[in-house]
């Protein structure tokens, strides 16, 4: 049983995705720390308008190698006082334990207790090479769920992890991918955010695979993470970032955007790429996810594009005679 969280720290992610009323999907959104004052600003503006529309949490970003530290402390801290239910980000790189240990306490003193444990990318500009664990630190997530419950500042957190629909490109196949999510949902994990993925039926498969080979911990929330698609460009970075399968009749759908695009001036692909998202989001609620977790890169029109599609948020535009979210 969970060291209950003391008044003073926000309630764990699993409460208030639960406590959402009845049919109504909860809707959640992923930040990252800014690195300029024209993207601190965009931030807080897009903040303003999640908190508006209803997001039940929002997630802050953690820089490899502790780039990010100070300002995920500071974004974290300001989100929480909006007040917006915060998840925060920590990985292991360039971390010793000691250190990681006075991260989980800043973290506590600010009153966060929500928590995703990563292990994190390597340092550098080759997001896929070679992994090391610093000398004094930590090996693998599980390790920092593990920390988490037996620091004594840390140990009412409630923490999440990452979860891939198509495997991480580190494990032999699907099999080892299983037992590595499963090890770190066994240490303590109470739900997972996946990878952003752009076919629904692996999501479908990585959570039956992890309930068929552990029907407790593999029962724990699944969150899928989706990215609303708004240009050839971003689709391409997420698949070489993340090896996610972009299926073919996806492909063809861009492509011929593309090419409408060319001959038009218009940004068709930015409207075929709300289309299909939405259509991904409408399957994932008809198969019953508990949460809609989106990465916005601080922006809030292409998430909140979706959430209007879906119902759940106004028009884009003044001119369709609704309020207009930047």
């Amino acid at each position: 049983m969970p060291t209950p969280a003391p008044a003073r720290f926000q309630r764990p992610i699993t409460d208030v995705i639960a406590d959402t009323p009845p049919g109504i999907v909860p809707f959640s959104v992923e930040f990252m720390p800014p690195r300029d004052d024209a993207a601190e600003a965009r931030l807080w503006n897009a903040a303003v308008d999640f908190h508006d529309l209803g997001a039940a949490f929002v997630s802050v970003t953690y820089g490899a190698g502790g780039s990010s530290r100070e300002r995920t402390l500071r974004v974290a801290k300001k989100l929480a006082q909006h007040p917006l239910t915060t998840l925060v980000h920590l990985t292991l790189v360039n971390h010793t334990t000691e250190e990681l240990e006075q991260i989980l306490q800043d973290y506590a003193d600010a009153g966060l207790s929500n928590l995703l444990a990563l292990r994190g990318d390597p340092p550098g500009a080759d997001p896929l090479g070679p992994w090391e664990a610093t000398e004094g630190g930590l090996e693998y997530a599980s390790d920092l769920i593990e920390l988490s419950k037996r620091f004594s500042a840390s140990e009412h957190f409630q923490v999440g992890i990452a979860s891939f629909p198509e495997g991480h490109f580190r494990c032999e196949n699907l099999e080892q991918d299983t037992e590595m999510t499963l090890k770190k949902l066994r240490a303590g994990a109470d739900f997972s955010i996946t990878q952003m993925f752009f076919d629904v039926d692996y999501f479908l498969r990585l959570r039956d695979r992890l309930v068929e080979a552990d029907p407790e911990h593999g029962a724990k929330p699944v969150i899928p993470g989706v990215m609303p698609i708004t240009s050839i460009r971003s689709v391409k970075r997420q698949i070489e970032l993340s090896g996610a399968t972009l299926p073919e009749g996806l492909r063809r759908r861009l492509l011929r955007a593309e090419q409408l695009a060319a001959e038009s001036g218009q940004d068709e692909v930015r409207k075929v790429g709300i289309e299909i998202t939405t259509e991904m989001v409408e399957r994932l609620i008809a198969e019953g996810v508990p949460d809609l977790h989106f990465m916005t890169m601080n922006f809030a029109r292409a998430t909140q594009e979706v959430l209007h599609n879906l119902g759940m948020a106004p028009a884009w535009g003044t001119e369709l005679g609704h309020d207009a979210l930047r």
